[in-house]
């Protein structure tokens, strides 16, 4: 069987909250996991000194995380994204590399002359 890092959501309605949790791939979301390895608040809550940007809670594992890595668990995409964080796993999609195709994108392109002859 497939096992997956993925995220099971619990909280209020308007109020997310997410387990990251070790699950089989075939089970349902909110099924009862094999292991929970952290939780990720996605809302942004402001800093308690009020200065600085708003930031969103991740509590994290790691060495449990590095382990079910290790012994063959697939991340979901966002989990992939909260563990490239990390610096588990490299980025799927660099920002970097997104970033200049979407400026090659947006460039208009000039028209192309014909030289008379």
């Amino acid at each position: 069987m497939v096992v997956r890092i993925r995220l099971a959501r619990f909280g209020k309605c308007h109020e997310p909250l997410y387990n990251i949790v070790i699950a089989q791939a075939r089970t349902a979301r909110d099924s009862k996991p094999i292991e929970v390895i952290g939780t990720y608040d996605p809302i942004p809550k402001s800093p308690t000194d009020g200065v600085g940007k708003p930031f969103k809670h991740i509590q994290l594992d790691i060495p449990r995380a590095k382990y079910w890595l290790g012994v063959g668990a697939q991340a979901s995409d966002p989990v992939w994204r909260l563990l490239s964080l990390a610096g588990l796993l490299e980025p799927k999609w660099p920002v970097a590399s997104l970033a200049t195709k979407n400026k090659e994108a947006a460039k208009p392109k000039e028209p192309k002359l014909k030289a008379k002859t």
